[in-house]
């Protein structure tokens, strides 16, 4: 390489291993796979980011020294289908590893949203079906690209393809989901850029009544809504440098790639000047939306929003004072577009501190002494469209040493018509003439955890009830017992309500002053049972969703519970193969896999627009101090008098 060269490159270098791609590091990546290997005209690059490094090389790193760096590049070829993916050494643009990847689908792109409707709409006999619902403005009817599973359908074998389903806008603006027009579904064949087929279950009259939420259509608001500020005139009390964030005691790296979106690294917590650390690695590992209806073309609905879509890819650009309040501190996130080219989502990811009431109090009641702290947490967050809806990822990070997870799913129903006099089954209705269906949304988290170092064991703790004995002769009796989870077969576990049932995860190497193994809690707050049979498509796809716990042995390429290429499987990715082997988890390298959700039965007033919900888990300090970490958290200066005696 030239001198010039050599000065881009030194002005691009990298801080540190697990940081994102750079801009320049994706183009680099994408014209060395095509000079090695170009596929065509029909070459598209799903994927191109960072390979993370082995684990002994980030512990190694030191700030100045050389370090590996790769990029991960999944591409495909439209005119045969065909999948490859592709290692890139980029300390020398060179591709160092290619292979061809047979039976599988990649994602559906940012392209593939935008052709599903100009193809479907230009069909003949779609707009015959629309014809004789009586809709002859093309240009009105929204074409939603659904993912469209595998049903073992002869014409759709070794197709990639797109589902439809379709509502009608009446001006550009429009809420189109209160005007569904049932019964119309295209199937699309994404790579040909034609419609396979016409599915057509029967008309029914769209509904067109006003249901529009923005507030342009509204003439009256809340009037005694004050405004609410947050003021932190000396700036916030976290500091970014480069990816690091450092909170308080807290340490941790800030990632981002296309389809898990946020990802979180080498989190730790300052204990007595030492960096103790808790998770290598976290990050959605999938998703899947399960709906209820058996027909319609509705039992298609089962979408994969993670690895079939990539959530990261929809990403926000976040604003101020309206996803994220206070000092902010923004992330872009640097993506590749199909034809390999780099582009930017502005302010991916939002960095701030909340105050969150009482961290700790207590009045003596022999001397009217009273103290107390007020509680803050630092927030991490992202939110993608998926379609109709919206998913917010949201880390809490707390002073006590407690780490809490959260999704927040908001937008808008996915909604139905309903012939007249129909009583729908299988949701409810929410406007004249519209329903939405029974479903649920079950995300599974991949947690690396690294407790007091790699070498940890996955424990059950359930509590049980003692009998009535002469142990116990007032019956009130009631113990724990533990379970050290010894193999991945074993390690397949659900939740039992009656033994008020978690998982802990302990280190093998160290104890704390109270001789307990130190350890973290996984506390299940939002557990969801399946409701779909064993035999479905859908659960064979998605089976990380009948269990609420997995673990397995770490392994570097097992990153996606339902596999690496959901789109279109067959089932049995993932998670069932992986842990079939049953490797020992004592004493060693675990990941810890966590499925929980939202089991959602629609209102009206999730209607037009749905309020926020929410989902989520825990990881509370189990021993891991051997006190109240949240002790030296100072009294608040507004507070003070009332604070301390």
């Amino acid at each position: 390489m030239n001198d010039a060269g050599e000065e881009i490159r030194a002005a691009e270098a990298t801080a540190h291993p697990l940081d994102p791609l750079s801009p320049a590091e994706i183009r680099r990546a994408a014209v060395a796979v095509r000079a090695a290997h170009d596929l065509g005209a029909g070459m598209m690059f799903e994927t191109i980011s960072l390979r993370e490094p082995d684990k002994d090389a980030v512990q190694a790193f030191r700030p100045g020294a050389p370090m590996p760096r790769e990029a991960f590049v999944c591409a495909f070829d439209r005119a045969n289908g065909k999948v490859y993916e592709a290692r890139v050494d980029l300390a020398r643009d060179r591709v160092v590893d290619w292979r061809h990847v047979p039976g599988v689908r990649p994602r559906i792109l940012v392209d593939d949203i935008t052709l599903v409707g100009e193809v479907a709409r230009a069909d003949p006999r779609f707009r015959a079906a629309l014809a004789r619902r009586g809709i002859t403005d093309i240009e009105k009817v929204q074409v939603d690209p659904w993912s469209a599973g595998n049903y073992g359908l002869l014409d759709e074998a070794g197709r990639r393809l797109s589902h439809t389903f379709c509502w009608y806008r009446s001006e550009p603006n429009d809420n189109g989901y209160a005007h569904p027009i049932e019964g119309l579904c295209a199937v699309v064949d994404l790579d040909r850029a034609e419609v396979l087929r016409i599915d057509d279950y029967g008309e029914a009259p769209v509904p067109m009544g006003n249901r529009n939420y923005a507030a342009r259509y509204r003439t009256t608001f809340r009037t005694d809504v004050k405004p609410l500020e947050i003021m932190q005139p000396d700036g916030p009390s976290f500091t970014v440098q480069g990816n690091e964030v450092r909170w308080q005691k807290w340490r941790l790296r800030v990632g981002f790639n296309g389809r898990e979106g946020l990802v979180l690294h080498t989190i730790g917590y300052e204990d007595g000047g030492r960096l103790r650390p808790v998770l290598h690695r976290a990050a959605l590992s999938e998703m899947v939306v399960p709906y209820a209806h058996p027909g319609g073309g509705h039992f298609r609905k089962n979408a994969f929003d993670v690895g079939e879509y990539g959530i990261g890819v929809l990403a926000n650009s976040l604003a101020l004072g309206c996803d994220c309040l206070g000092a902010i501190r923004y992330f872009d996130a640097w993506l590749n577009d199909s034809k390999g080219d780099p582009y930017c989502i502005e302010s991916a990811v939002c960095l701030h501190e909340e105050d969150v009431g009482i961290l700790w109090k207590h009045t003596d009641l022999f001397t009217g002494a009273v103290d107390v702290r007020r509680a803050r947490r630092l927030v991490v967050s992202s939110i993608s469209t998926v379609g109709n809806y919206e998913y917010g990822q949201f880390w809490y990070f707390h002073q006590d040493g407690s780490i809490h997870f959260e999704i927040k799913a908001t937008g808008i129903l996915n909604t139905a018509g309903l012939r007249p006099g129909e009583k729908p089954d299988y949701g409810t209705i929410v406007s004249p003439g519209v329903y939405a269906h029974y479903h649920q949304h079950v995300f599974n988290m991949r947690l690396d955890m690294a407790v007091d170092g790699e070498r940890n064991r996955v424990v059950e703790v359930d509590t049980v009830a003692l009998p009535v004995g002469p142990d116990n002769p007032h019956g009130n009796a009631f113990t724990i017992r533990e379970t050290v989870l010894e193999s991945e077969l074993r390690a397949q576990r659900n939740v039992d309500f009656n033994a008020a049932r978690f998982w802990k995860i302990t280190s093998a190497d160290r104890r704390n002053a109270l001789g307990q193994p130190t350890a973290y809690r996984l506390l299940p707050l939002n557990p969801v049972p399946t409701f779909s049979s064993p035999q479905s498509m859908v659960a064979r796809r998605a089976a990380f969703m009948t269990r609420q716990l997995w673990v397995s042995a770490y392994h570097p390429d097992e990153m996606h519970a339902a596999g690496r290429y959901p789109n279109q499987s067959t089932g049995g990715d993932g998670l069932p193969a992986w842990t079939a082997a049953d490797r020992p988890l004592v004493d060693t390298d675990v990941v810890v896999w966590h499925s929980f959700g939202l089991h959602h039965l629609p209102r009206p007033e999730d209607f037009p627009v749905q309020p926020v919900t929410t989902a989520g888990f825990a990881l509370h300090p189990s021993g891991f101090f051997d006190e109240n970490p949240a002790l030296d958290v100072p009294p608040a200066a507004s507070t003070m008098s009332c604070c301390v005696d």
